[in-house]
């Protein structure tokens, strides 16, 4: 197992908010046991309160990792295939249309779960699309994540399924599949298999807005001038007060991404020995599923050159193409907030990464892959 520079990594978090950043919260996991801690910076918007190990966050995208974890569970119970049509658990997805210069036309491929998992499904991640609008006249904040993603299709996917990547409310849709076929809310199955076996105490989903919630670090945006001033505590991919964004709806805190990670790290078993899911699940979720059009794509709209993209996950393949000294194979996500999970399941190794900004380009192209490359490189 490779010996980490952890003061190499301080002095780079450290450096972090001496520039600006107004607080990080970091966690390595080698399995099972934290061999790494360090916070620094402040949580409020006077910038006096220090951080502490039980802030929350708002997570946004890395939600997707549990999202993914939680269908995945249900992959291995046999209640659903990856190849299934979408249609056959959400009736509003059979008969799809696709955008086409001269006008929307019917889809020539019929949307598969794959197609949703690998962010290949056509849809795209617009909030304002009128399918949405409507059920928010219609049913308020009691619009349930089932009504609002069946509305999803009142607009043409922007491409035919698999054939391009593009990042999108596929995800959104998976937990509406998930309420499906487990008889469950979202939630709740996420409750009882993810955060219940594996102990996460602290995670929940937000309400579109979290004013006055107690230990939510404050929320920052990085602004068309490079600066970072306060935004409100919203959560703007929480639809309602009744939805449950597959995509981007959960608080939680470093600790317990800690234990997420280390799960999935460590081939599906958490630090109590509860499996989660199988080892060869994990490594299925690695497997990259994107076309060569579509890595192209994830390069230029996301710059996520050298990886490519598995179920809801990315996975670097290429290192040297990116000058990078991890290994193939690593994985993981991130947010829009600028917080990442890196995991490897070679060396049982978890990464968290956690700071409070939005819009802050430099977390995705300078800090993560920095801080990727200080814990599982060479």
């Amino acid at each position: 197992m490779k010996e980490i520079d952890f003061n190499k990594m301080t002095e780079y978090l450290d450096s972090l908010v001496e520039g600006g950043v107004p607080s990080a919260d970091c966690i390595v996991m080698q399995n099972h046991k934290q061999v790494y801690r360090h916070t620094v910076g402040t949580a409020d918007a006077a910038r006096t309160q220090p951080v502490s190990h039980d802030q929350l966050y708002l997570m946004f995208s890395m939600t997707k990792v549990q999202t993914m974890t939680a269908f995945m569970t249900l992959v291995e119970q046999g209640k659903v295939s990856l190849s299934d049509p979408v249609g056959k658990y959400l009736p509003a997805y059979k008969d799809l249309m696709v955008e086409t210069p001269e006008g929307p036309v019917s889809a020539k491929t019929q949307l598969l779960l794959w197609h949703l998992v690998s962010m290949q499904s056509g849809l795209d991640y617009d909030l304002n699309r009128p399918g949405i609008a409507r059920v928010l006249r219609e049913r308020g904040m009691q619009a349930t994540t089932r009504e609002i993603v069946d509305a999803f299709p009142e607009s043409p996917l922007k491409f035919e399924p698999g054939s391009h990547f593009l990042y999108s409310l596929s995800h959104d849709v998976v937990a509406a599949v998930i309420e499906v076929v487990s008889g469950m809310t979202f939630g709740e199955y996420l409750k009882k298999t993810i955060w219940e076996p594996v102990g996460m105490t602290n995670t929940f989903f937000a309400k579109p807005d979290n004013a006055g919630l107690p230990r939510l670090a404050q929320q920052w945006i990085c602004n068309e001038r490079g600066q970072i001033v306060t935004m409100e505590q919203t959560c703007n991919y929480q639809l309602s007060e009744a939805y449950e964004s597959g995509g981007a709806g959960l608080i939680s805190c470093a600790e317990d991404y800690a234990r997420l990670g280390d799960m999935l790290a460590c081939g599906g078993v958490a630090a109590n020995g509860k499996r989660i899911l199988k080892p060869e699940t994990v490594e299925q979720i690695k497997k990259n599923l994107l076309s060569e059009t579509s890595r192209h794509d994830i390069a230029m709209t996301m710059g996520r050159v050298g990886y490519g993209y598995g179920i809801g996950m990315q996975v670097l393949m290429e290192p040297a193409k990116i000058g990078s000294t991890s290994p193939a194979g690593v994985f993981g996500w991130d947010g829009a907030a600028g917080s990442c999970v890196t995991m490897d399941t070679a060396s049982k190794t978890a990464l968290i990464y956690i700071e409070h900004v939005r819009n802050h380009g430099v977390s995705y192209g300078e800090i993560h892959p920095t801080l990727r490359d200080l814990v599982f490189g060479k």
